[in-house]
Formats: C-alpha cells, sequence, structure tokens
C-alpha cells in the first residue's frame, strides 16, 4: 500500500462518510488487522464513535471481520474496496444507458446505501422517479421491480450474504459475531414479490400532513401491519460485473481500431452471449460455435455464414489474439546477452533491451493514484474558497423556490435575484466551470487506472 493510495483513501472517505469513518478507515488501513477496543484506543476515538463507524463501513463493504480462535474480532480495511469508490459515477451512468433512468437510480440507491432490501430500492426509486414526472403521474412500483429483476438476470446486482442458519439453532452461547454465507446458485435469484403501488410525492406528503393531521395515520398503521416481505435478503451492486462490462467495452474498441466495424460487432456478441456464463476474472470465454455465434448477431446485421468463418479466422489469425486461444506473454527491464563465444568479449556480443512493461504500468499507476488526489484536493479547496458564496447562492434559490410555490409575482422574484450581484453570478460561473472540469478529469484519469489495473491484474495471473 504506497503513500499515494493511503492518502486517495483518506480523501474518499472524508468526502463520503465524513471525518470520523475517515480516521478509522485509514487507521485500519495503514495497521491491518485490530480488534475494536486497540481501534479504540490507538485512534483516541471513543467505542461507541467506532462501532458506529465500523458499522457504516461494513455495511459499504469497505471493511471485513474476522473471528480468531479465542473469540477476538478483528477487523480489515479493503482498501480496493475504498478505491472503488471513485468509479461510482462511471457505474451509474453505464447503468444509464443500459437500463435507462429506472436502471440508473437503482444502482445509485445500491451505492448510496451499501446493502438495501429490493422492496425497499424499489419504493425509493418509484418516489423519486415520481418526483420528477408531471403532475398527475406516477410510476408504477412493477415497472421499478421489473428493471431490478433484469438487473439481476444480468448479474448486475447481486444478493448479500446471509447469516447462517446453524448459528441460531445452536444452545450454547452466541459467537461473537455472525458468519455469513451464501449459496452461488442463489446469488441472483430475486424472490417473488408482489409489490403493488405508486410511488409518491413529497411535496403533497407534506402538504397532508399540515393541512390534515389524520392523513398520518393510514401511513403509520399500513407499516405497522405490513411485514416487509422480503425481510432479510439483501442486494448490494456487483461491481466486478460492471468491471467486465468495462473491459469488454474496451476489447471492442480496440477490435475496431485494429481491424473494422463488422470485426468489432462479432466480438461484441461473443462477448454478449457469454457474459453472464463465464466469471469475470476468466481469461477466456466459454466456447461458441460458428453457427451459435450466427444465430446471435443483431438483428438487420447482413453477413453470410461464410463471411462469418472468415472474419472469425482473420480474428483468430491476428497477432494480438483477440480471438483463439490465449498466448503467453513476458518481458523484463533487463539486459539479455546473447555472446557469439563464451568469453562474453564485449566486441563479439550482442546486448539486446527490452522494456518491463508490469513495472511501468504500475509506475504509471501511482503517478494516476496521485493525479486524482491532486484533483480531489484541488476541487475541495475550490470549492472551500467560495464557500460562503456557495451558501448565499442557496439560500436565495431556496426563497426563490419558496416564493413560487406560493405564487409571488415576478417583480418579487426579480428583487430576490438580484441579492446575488453580477460579478458574484460571473465567479459562481467560474467555480461550476472549473469544477465540472475536475470532475471530468477525475473520471477520465480513473479511466487509465482501470486500464492499468486490469492489466496487471491479467499479468499476475499468467505469471
Amino acid at each position: 500500500m504506497t503513500q499515494a493510495e493511503i492518502k486517495l483513501c483518506s480523501l474518499l472517505l472524508q468526502e463520503h462518510f465524513g471525518e470520523i469513518v475517515e480516521k478509522i478507515g485509514v487507521h485500519l488501513i495503514r495497521t491491518g488487522s485490530q480488534p475494536l477496543r486497540v481501534i479504540a484506543h490507538d485512534t483516541g476515538t471513543s467505542l461507541d464513535q467506532v462501532k458506529k463507524a465500523l458499522c457504516v463501513l461494513i455495511q459499504h463493504n469497505l471493511v471485513i471481520y474476522q473471528v480468531h480462535k479465542r473469540g477476538v474480532v478483528e477487523y480489515e480495511a479493503q482498501c480496493s474496496q475504498v478505491l472503488r469508490m471513485l468509479r461510482y459515477p462511471r457505474y451509474i451512468y453505464t447503468t444509464k444507458t443500459l437500463y435507462s433512468d429506472t436502471g440508473e437510480l437503482i444502482v445509485e440507491e445500491l451505492l448510496l446505501n451499501g446493502k438495501l432490501t429490493m422492496s425497499a430500492v424499489v419504493k425509493k426509486v418509484a418516489d423519486r422517479l415520481t418526483e420528477t414526472m408531471e403532475d398527475g403521474k406516477t410510476m408504477d412500483y412493477a415497472e421499478v421491480s421489473n428493471t431490478f429483476v433484469r438487473l439481476a438476470d444480468t448479474h448486475f446486482v447481486q444478493r448479500c450474504p446471509l447469516v447462517a442458519t446453524t448459528e441460531s439453532s445452536d444452545p450454547g452461547l452466541p459467537p461473537p459475531a455472525p458468519t455469513l454465507v451464501i449459496n452461488e446458485k442463489d446469488m441472483f435469484l430475486v424472490p417473488k414479490l408482489s409489490l403493488i403501488g405508486k410511488g409518491k410525492r413529497r411535496r403533497s406528503s407534506d402538504e397532508d400532513a399540515a393541512g390534515e393531521p389524520k392523513a398520518k395515520r393510514p401511513k403509520h398503521t399500513a407499516d405497522g401491519k405490513e411485514p416487509i416481505p422480503d425481510d432479510g435478503i439483501y442486494w448490494q451492486a456487483n461491481l466486478d460485473r460492471f468491471h467486465q462490462h468495462f473491459r469488454d467495452q474496451a476489447i471492442v474498441s480496440a477490435v475496431a481500431n485494429r481491424m473494422d466495424q463488422t470485426s468489432s460487432e462479432i466480438v461484441r456478441t461473443m462477448l454478449r452471449m457469454s457474459e453472464v456464463t463465464t466469471p469475470s476474472c476468466a481469461p477466456f470465454t466459454q466456447p461458441l460455435s460458428s453457427s451459435e455465434i450466427f444465430r446471435s448477431l443483431p438483428v438487420g446485421y447482413n453477413i453470410s455464414k461464410q463471411v462469418l468463418d472468415q472474419y472469425l479466422t482473420l480474428l483468430a489469425d491476428d497477432p494480438l489474439e483477440f480471438v483463439g486461444k490465449s498466448g503467453d506473454s513476458g518481458g523484463g527491464m533487463y539486459v539479455i546477452e546473447i555472446p557469439k563465444t563464451p568469453d562474453h568479449a564485449p566486441s563479439r556480443t550482442f546486448y539486446l533491451y527490452t522494456v518491463n512493461i508490469l513495472s511501468a504500468a504500475r509506475m504509471l499507476l501511482h503517478r494516476c493514484y496521485k493525479s486524482i488526489t491532486n484533483l480531489i484536493e484541488r476541487r475541495q479547496f475550490e470549492t472551500k474558497e467560495n464557500k460562503r458564496l456557495l451558501e448565499k447562492s442557496q439560500r436565495v434559490e431556496a426563497i426563490i423556490a419558496s416564493m413560487q410555490a406560493t405564487g409571488a409575482e415576478e417583480a418579487q422574484l426579480q428583487e430576490i435575484e438580484e441579492m446575488i450581484t453580477a460579478p458574484e453570478r460571473q465567479q459562481l460561473e467560474t467555480l461550476k466551470h472549473n469544477v465540472n472540469k475536475l470532475d471530468a478529469s477525475e473520471i477520465q484519469v480513473d479511466e487509465t487506472i482501470f486500464l492499468l489495473e486490469s492489466y496487471i491484474e491479467s499479468t499476475m495471473k499468467r505469471q
């Protein structure tokens, strides 16, 4: 764990969860596995605050725990999971492109909350979508449920491990920490729920509560009587599946650049056919016959079976081996001597140089971590420097929204808007432009990080 990675983890934890969680998380990253009381003592944090911080970190899969033989529970931070928070915007945008706004909000809710039941996700997303609709229109729970099922079928969301049932039947003392287990067959199995209802608008519910106090009563009664249909079955975003999708997109793009669009479409079809049947970490897809590929090509893609076979042959014969048997690769940043004679005399010896691409990739990855750290710190500095102006702008916007809701006249609204002067508006525009540019840079650097990490991981597996 390099200092650049630790610094980046610190910034991400502080930005997402606050100072206390950041303090506990970074301490575990630096020290490794530690029990609860040692964490509290070393960080100078109260036991209650440490417990709450660990609960947040465990909820978001950033810390794991392990019970040792003497019954001591130790907690360990997952630095790789913390760094994945950089990629949250990309996960959300990918889901939006594949499953529209409904899928986007489902994954966003899971990332924001760490773990949620399907029923809770459906209700939250339906409410949020209803808020954006025209008056009189609502989002049906069934429509959100269907999108959730599609995400589970394509493995973008998965079940969380459950508490082992054997522990509850043990008549002795309860274990110091629960053991979580998951059956791989049930990992993407969606419970059969009959969620009937529509999304609610926050605005209308507040108005009802203010005008008619009895409107609150049916809500509490329903909550008290109706048990949660999928209680205990929690779901989380499957980040490895997203990484598999990113990798597949990179492969398709590489094939299109090297060969042509038809070749890339054939490769895309092969990857799509095996995206669920092949583990995300597998070096090869499942074997696919030419006939299966031909039948799975997109509708309207007019190429004959003979032309497809020719393309597959070209792909298999290509030195980069996008299709076919994967070859071994190697290299090293070292000098290879090939002497003409046994005496290794310089005048009779060839010196061949090669680049250790693995070491170069690690060096670039380290620099990318430092770059993103600098970008985040610059964004935070820009925001802090203009904190008072941002707060003033938010107050003015809130006042205007409140006055618009009460039917204020245009002259009154204009008077409130003039509370922010022309130079201040220009400063706000400049700030917005700079922050957007920094955000875009973070995403671009993270794309490079993903490619470098993927290369390093695949290369290490082959060695």
